[in-house]
């Protein structure tokens, strides 16, 4: 028999929470009426270019700590979708810079409310104070600040 040790076994609990909170908050958003191409990562791709108004896209890879290959492969099909317009860059004529399409940002809004709603659903057996308490350990876990 092979013996884990406490490190290993937080990893492996925490590896199959991600999957079943992952399939639970799948489960509840599709209760909300929100665009099907508008997945997590895809939405916070999405806000951090609303929020930015302008960006690069190899800004983008370094701000949500992803390779560069994905924000790409998001882009295009977040641009195919015409949620997003990909822009050259005034300023570097290698760089390509993003905006969120004027029309879009009534379903960006819609999917954040509707998220936010799921993740409520998802989480609504654990108290607010349990939650701030997981939240302090990931972030702990992550070496991040500010999650948001």
């Amino acid at each position: 028999m092979i013996r884990k040790n406490k490190s290993g076994e937080v990893l492996e609990t925490l590896f199959k929470t991600t999957h079943q909170l992952h399939r639970l908050f799948e489960n509840n958003l599709s209760k909300y009426e929100t665009p099907v191409v508008l997945t997590g990562p895809r939405l916070r791709l999405l806000v951090t270019v609303l929020e930015a108004g302008e960006i690069r896209m190899s800004d983008i890879a370094l701000k949500l700590g992803i390779q560069p290959r994905t924000v790409t492969q998001f882009v295009d099909a977040l641009e195919k979708e015409k949620y997003l317009i990909r822009m050259p860059d005034p300023m570097d004529r290698r760089a390509t810079l993003l905006k969120v399409a004027d029309h879009a940002i009534n379903d960006i809004n819609q999917a954040r409310a509707s998220m936010s709603l799921a993740a409520e659903e998802t989480l609504k057996n654990i108290s607010q104070e349990d939650q701030e308490q997981i939240l302090k350990i990931l972030k702990l876990i992550g070496n991040l600040e500010d999650i948001n």
